[in-house]
């Protein structure tokens, strides 16, 4: 019997997404939580999407590239080269993304006239975008291993609860950052 059939894929896909939709309902609670802090400082309804979305992308080419090594037999145990050099990779590709995003947004504020400094926004994104991806890579690894471990898939499995997971982490280290900073 083939591993790839449409039932298969179905059966093991579906409760999968109905992980993601929960964490992701949850993010959008969580947003609106903060209503009062987004309405203070409108530089990070700016700031918020793009920054998740790198915790979620990062976090995805992460669990990409552990899927492929687990099918290629290059996995080792948590500590090997090969997962070590993957989060090194992807770390310095969502700090360096971070760096980007806080000048894009930067630039976009100015643009629409709304007040920000530079450096705080610069610590705000760099601190949440560290947080977020810190987070997000222990959970990819982690799920990476178990998800190999049960049998599935981790293709299957790590993308969509790892984006899920980017939303909710990176809204809550947005207004934790903020919190703190401010």
């Amino acid at each position: 019997m083939t591993y790839y059939t449409v039932t298969g894929i179905v059966k093991r896909g579906v409760p999968v997404l109905l992980i993601a939709a929960i964490i992701s309902t949850t993010a959008g609670q969580l947003l609106h939580l903060g209503q009062d802090t987004l309405i203070g400082s409108p530089v990070l309804l700016i700031l918020i999407p793009p920054l998740i979305k790198i915790g979620g992308d990062t976090g995805s080419v992460l669990g990409a590239r552990l899927s492929s090594a687990f099918h290629l037999g290059l996995v080792e145990p948590v500590g090997g080269v090969v997962v070590r050099n993957n989060v090194l990779a992807c770390l310095l590709t969502g700090c360096t993304s971070c760096l980007v995003l806080s000048v894009a947004v930067w630039m976009t504020a100015h643009l629409l006239e709304i007040t920000v400094v530079y450096r705080q926004l610069l610590e705000i994104t760099l601190t949440a975008g560290f947080i977020d991806l810190l987070v997000v890579f222990a959970v990819t690894v982690g799920l990476a291993f178990l998800s190999h471990r049960h049998g599935l898939d981790p293709d299957d499995v790590i993308i969509p609860i790892i984006t899920a997971i980017g939303d909710i982490v990176g809204i809550a280290a947005v207004f934790v950052t903020v919190w703190v900073l401010t």
